[in-house]
C-alpha cells in the first residue's frame, strides 16, 4: 500500500463511522508558546480537547504535517525523521474506550488486512494515582488478542499529559506489528528498541485531569485522540525495513544519487548523507511551503528551518555536489506532495528562492569559517599541544555555523585533532540549556486557558485588525506566542513602525477596550467567512465549517479560541517593544496592565 493510499482509506474508514474530516493545522502553530512547529494531529485540537465545541462536531478525522526537532541529529540513521505524516481521529465527548478499541483493530486488521495474530497491544498498568486499565485490555481480549500478548506497562510507556503542568491526560494503548525478528532477550516486549516490535498505532483516552495541586481528576467530559505515521505505516505494510526505503523517499534519494553521481546501498557513510539530505530537504520545503511559512533565520522556527538546510548542503558537500542542488531537490518534494498539500505549489517561488539565497549564505559562511580558523591557526601552532580544544571547536560550530567535520578536516591538514569529547561536554551544556528554555517555555502552553491568556488572546485579534487599520491591508498574522505575563505577535511589513504608528495602535486597541464591545462567534463555512471579510489563513477545505469571532463592530477573524466575553476588563494595552522578527516580518510585544 503506498502513502496517498493509506491517507485515503484511513479518511474514508472513519467518514464511514460518523467522523467529519477537517483540514490539518501549519506547521507553524498559532497563540502556543510550547512548541515551534506542530508536533502531532492533537496539537491544533487542544482547545476543543479542553472543552471548546468544535464547528464540525464530536467526531473528526484528519492527516496533519508535524515537524519534530529533538532529534535532528540522530537523523541519517534508517528510521529518524524530523517532518512526516500523522493520521488520527478523534472523540471530542462522545464515544471512548471500547468503540475507539474496535474502531483500531476494524481499520488494521479488515481494512490494511494486517493478520491479527502478529498484533500485540499494551496498556496501562496503574499506579498509585490512576488504577490498572483493566477495561482496555478486556476490549481486546473480546476482539481476539490473547492475554499473551497484552501487555501492561508503567506511565513512562502508556500515559499521555498533560501538556502542561495541568490539564486533560490519561491513559493509552498502543498496538504493534510483530516482525518476525528474533526476540533479543526473555524480557523482550512491545517499546522494546531492537526492532521486532513495530508500533503502528496509538490510542490516547483522556480521562483524566491533572490539577495544579498534582491530583488526577477523573472528568465527565473524556476524549479520544488517536495517531498513526503515515511512513513508518507504509513501511511495515510493504515489508520494509526502512521508510527511506518507500515512495515518499525513492525519487528524492534517486535524484541525489544522479547529481552525487553516488549509489545508495552501496557504502554506510553514502547512505547517512543520502538521508540527511533527503529527510532535511523534503522538512525544509514543507517548512518554506506551508501557508505560515518562515524564512531561515537565526531564531525559532528558522534557526531550525537554516540549521537543517545547511546540514543538507554540508552533506551534499561530502557526497561531491558541486553547485546549488536543493532546487532540484525541492522540485521533487512539491511533485510529490502538491496534490495533498497544494500551499506547496502555490508557495513554489518562495520555496525555490528562499532554498537558493540560503545555499548561498551558507557558502559565504563556510569561508567565514574557514578564515576564523586560519586565524587561530598561528595560536595553536605555538602551543605544547596538536589537539584543539573542544570548546574552541564548539565556538567555531555555534557561532560561525562551521560544522564539526570541516573543524576536524581542517585540523589534519595542519597536523592537529579535535578535543571530540570536550566538543560533545559543550554540545551537550548547550543542549541542556535550550530544553531548559524549552521546558520553561512548555509550562506556559496549551493547557492555560486563565483569564490573563484568554484576555491576551482576544487583544492579538484587536491589535491584528489595528495594525491593518494603521498601515494597511498587506499586514497579516504570521505567528503569536502567548504566556501569562504577555503576547508577541509577528506580522507582515516590510519596515519599521514609527513612534506615532505605535500610538496610534496602541490608542485604537484601548478605544475598542473601553468600548466594552462584545465578543461573540458563527460558525460557518469557509466561503461564508470570506464573503463576510473575516481575516484568516484560510487552511480549511472547500465547504467546511469554522468559527469567525467578532469583537462588535471592529474585528472578525477565523479562530478557535479562547476569547473573554466582552473587552471591557481587559485591561490597558500597551506595546513594549517592535522589532524585526525576519526579513520581511516585523514582531510586537505588548502587555495588558489592570
Amino acid at each position: 500500500m503506498k502513502a496517498h493510499e493509506l491517507r485515503d482509506k484511513f479518511i474514508e474508514f472513519f467518514v464511514s463511522k460518523d467522523h467529519t474530516q477537517i483540514s490539518g493545522a501549519s506547521l507553524i502553530p498559532e497563540n502556543d508558546p510550547t512548541v515551534l512547529f506542530t508536533t502531532a494531529g492533537m496539537h491544533p485540537l487542544v482547545p476543543y480537547i479542553l472543552g471548546q465545541d468544535h464547528p464540525a462536531g464530536t467526531r473528526l478525522v484528519d492527516y496533519q504535517k508535524c515537524i519534530r526537532t529533538g532529534d535532528i541529529d540522530a537523523v541519517g540513521d534508517p528510521h529518524h525523521l524530523t517532518f512526516f505524516e500523522m493520521l488520527g481521529n478523534w472523540s471530542l465527548g462522545d464515544y471512548f474506550k471500547e468503540e475507539a478499541i474496535r474502531y483500531s483493530h476494524e481499520f488494521l486488521t479488515k481494512w490494511l488486512q494486517i493478520n491479527p495474530d502478529k498484533l500485540s497491544v499494551t496498556v496501562f498498568a496503574g499506579d498509585a494515582d490512576v488504577p490498572r486499565d483493566v477495561e482496555s485490555a478486556e476490549v481486546w481480549k473480546s476482539l481476539g488478542i490473547p492475554s499473551e500478548r497484552i501487555y501492561f506497562l508503567p506511565r513512562e510507556d502508556n500515559w499521555w499529559g498533560p501538556a502542561g503542568e495541568a490539564g486533560p491526560c490519561g491513559p493509552d494503548s498502543e498496538m504493534f506489528i510483530d516482525t518476525g525478528r528474533p526476540a533479543c532477550s526473555d524480557d523482550c516486549r512491545p517499546g522494546c528498541k531492537c526492532g521486532k516490535y513495530f508500533e503502528i498505532w496509538n490510542d490516547v483516552f483522556m480521562g483524566y485531569r491533572k490539577t495544579p495541586e498534582g491530583d488526577y481528576v477523573a472528568m465527565d467530559r473524556k476524549c479520544v485522540d488517536t495517531g498513526m505515521g503515515i511512513e513508518r505505516t507504509i513501511a511495515v505494510l510493504q515489508g520494509k525495513t526502512s521508510v527511506y526505503e518507500t515512495e515518499v523517499f525513492v525519487p528524492i534519494i534517486g535524484e541525489i544519487e544522479k547529481l552525487g553521481k553516488v549509489r545508495y546501498g552501496n557504502d554506510a557513510q553514502t547512505d547517512t548523507s543520502v538521508r540527511i539530505i533527503a529527510d532535511h530537504v523534503r522538512t525544509s520545503v514543507f517548512i518554506l511551503g506551508d501557508q505560515r511559512g518562515v524564512k531561515p533565520s537565526n531564531v525559532g522556527q528558522g534557526y531550525i528551518l537554516r540549521r537543517l538546510i545547511r546540514r543538507a548542503v554540508r552533506h551534499g558537500r561530502k557526497l561531491g555536489i558541486e553547485g546549488k542542488f536543493l532546487g532540484a531537490l525541492a522540485t521533487v518534494v512539491m511533485d510529490m506532495y502538491g496534490d495533498a498539500y497544494p500551499e506547496l505549489i502555490e508557495n513554489r517561488d518562495f520555496v525555490m528562492t528562499e532554498l537558493a539565497l540560503e545555499e548561498e549564505k551558507f557558502s559565504t559562511t563556510l569561508q567565514k569559517g574557514e578564515h576564523e580558523f586560519e586565524k587561530m591557526l598561528p595560536n595553536l601552532l605555538k602551543g605544547n599541544t596538536r589537539v584543539i580544544n573542544g570548546r574552541i571547536a564548539f565556538k567555531l560550530y555555534d557561532t560561525y555555523g562551521f560544522p564539526i567535520e570541516l573543524t576536524e578536516e581542517l585540523a589534519h591538514e595542519h597536523g592537529f585533532s579535535v578535543d571530540l569529547e570536550g566538543f560533545d561536554d559543550a554540545f551537550q551544556k548547550h543542549q541542556e540549556i535550550s530544553r531548559a528554555g524549552a521546558e520553561q517555555q512548555f509550562k506556559g502552553g496549551l493547557a492555560d486557558h486563565s483569564d490573563l491568556t484568554t484576555a491576551l488572546h482576544t487583544a492579538t485579534h484587536l491589535l491584528h485588525q489595528a495594525l491593518r487599520t494603521v498601515l494597511g491591508t498587506h499586514v497579516g498574522q504570521k505567528g503569536s506566542n502567548i504566556t501569562p505575563e504577555r503576547l508577541r505577535f509577528d506580522f507582515t511589513h516590510e519596515e519599521p513602525m514609527t513612534k506615532e504608528q505605535l500610538k496610534q495602535v496602541e490608542d485604537i486597541v484601548n478605544e475598542v477596550i473601553d468600548r466594552d464591545l462584545p465578543v461573540s462567534f458563527e460558525t460557518m463555512t469557509v466561503e461564508e467567512a470570506k464573503e463576510k471579510g473575516a481575516i484568516a489563513f484560510f487552511e480549511s477545505k472547500y465547504g467546511e465549517q469554522v468559527k469567525v469571532y467578532s469583537v462588535g463592530d471592529f474585528s472578525k477573524e477565523v479562530c478557535g479560541g479562547p476569547h473573554v466575553e466582552h473587552t471591557g476588563n481587559m485591561g490597558h494595552f500597551r506595546i513594549q517593544k517592535e522589532q524585526s522578527s525576519s526579513a520581511g516580518v516585523r514582531r510586537i510585544k505588548a502587555v495588558l496592565e489592570k
